[in-house]
């Protein structure tokens, strides 16, 4: 058996390489990105590299050769699960999505249509356009945006609704965060509470008479007065508690940050910086083994407009390398 690798710039130059040098029915082994050769690999630019075998090496030699129906499917099949680990997915997850498409409709798949049946196996992974809890806690490491994405929910809120949410930062450590979050509050026209310790914390909560956003430290919950308020909000029935993520960050480090908030008992996920993230599908093998549903999607900087409810749809669109463009296809 033959067996090349191609590399590429995109993962269709690459099958297309495969289909002339191999031909139609080679099999696809792996696929995977790498930094691309020499200055350009400097700079951030990446190719695909796609692992191909077949009997014979070259299509010349039975380039008028029948093909049989098994081995068209077949083809068909490995070329979508090339274009979907290239994107980052893994195997599993890129054959699941491929067996669940009718065999008919295989062969020609357009992105649409393999987009759709990934906002399928993706569903549980969506929280979707949810009302709010009385309270909704942001939770997670500094820098991840947890400020701005509160001011975002906030200024969507009352552009799209003209409800005003309340906002409250139990963020004592950080002044400028806290300055921050009464600038937003001051241009939305919506009240705005500190709390420093835990038991003014669980006063305010139970004076209020609108949902809240509540704004934490960027600390870790494992000790003083982080972990006492974070331990009060996990006892309360009306808290939902949103771990904040960058999507660009390791999974390794991903996994610590997981395992450094569970004592909060996040009930969601909002992954923030998906404009500066190379690739949202790695992340997807960390949120099916966590199982912690993503509330939001910040795509970028700006206030309020970058910021989606994190639908089947909207997710898929993300972890497809499509953003907003396929969300809305």
């Amino acid at each position: 058996m033959n067996l090349k690798r191609y590399r590429r710039e995109s993962i269709r130059e690459a099958l297309q390489a495969v289909r002339d040098e191999l031909g139609s029915d080679a099999l696809i082994l792996d696929t995977r990105r790498l930094p691309a050769p020499g200055v350009r690999g400097w700079l951030g630019r990446r190719v695909v590299e796609v692992t191909a075998a077949a009997d014979r090496p070259l299509v010349s030699d039975r380039r008028h050769a029948r093909v049989d129906p098994p081995a068209k499917a077949t083809r068909a099949a490995n070329e979508i699960v090339a274009r979907l680990q290239a994107v980052g997915l893994d195997s599993e997850l890129s054959r699941r999505i491929v067996a669940a498409l009718p065999v008919t409709h295989r062969r020609g798949a357009t992105s649409q249509s393999i987009r759709e049946e990934l906002a399928r196996q993706l569903a549980t992974l969506a929280a979707g356009d949810e009302d709010y809890a009385p309270v909704e806690v942001f939770i997670g490491p500094p820098g991840v945006g947890k400020t701005t994405t509160i001011a975002k929910i906030a200024a969507q809120e009352r552009a799209r609704r003209g409800r005003r949410l309340g906002l409250m930062s139990a963020d004592g450590f950080r002044v400028g965060a806290v300055e921050q979050l009464r600038l937003y509050a001051d241009i939305l026209g919506t009240p705005l509470a500190v709390a420093r310790t835990a038991r003014e914390l669980e006063t305010a909560l139970n004076a209020a008479r609108r949902p809240l956003l509540l704004d934490t430290a960027g600390r870790s919950p494992a000790g003083g007065t982080s972990r006492e308020m974070l331990r009060m909000l996990a006892g309360r029935r009306d808290v939902r508690t949103h771990l904040v993520v960058d999507a660009g960050t390791p999974l390794p480090a991903a996994r610590r940050i997981f395992d450094r908030f569970e004592e909060a008992r996040p009930s969601r996920l909002v992954l923030t910086k998906l404009d500066e993230a190379e690739l949202l599908a790695p992340m997807v093998s960390l949120l099916r083994e966590r199982q912690l549903p993503v509330s939001y999607l910040g795509t970028g900087q700006g206030v309020p407009e970058d910021l989606e409810r994190a639908t089947p749809s909207v997710l898929a669109a993300w972890v497809a390398g499509d953003g907003r463009r396929g969300a809305d296809a």
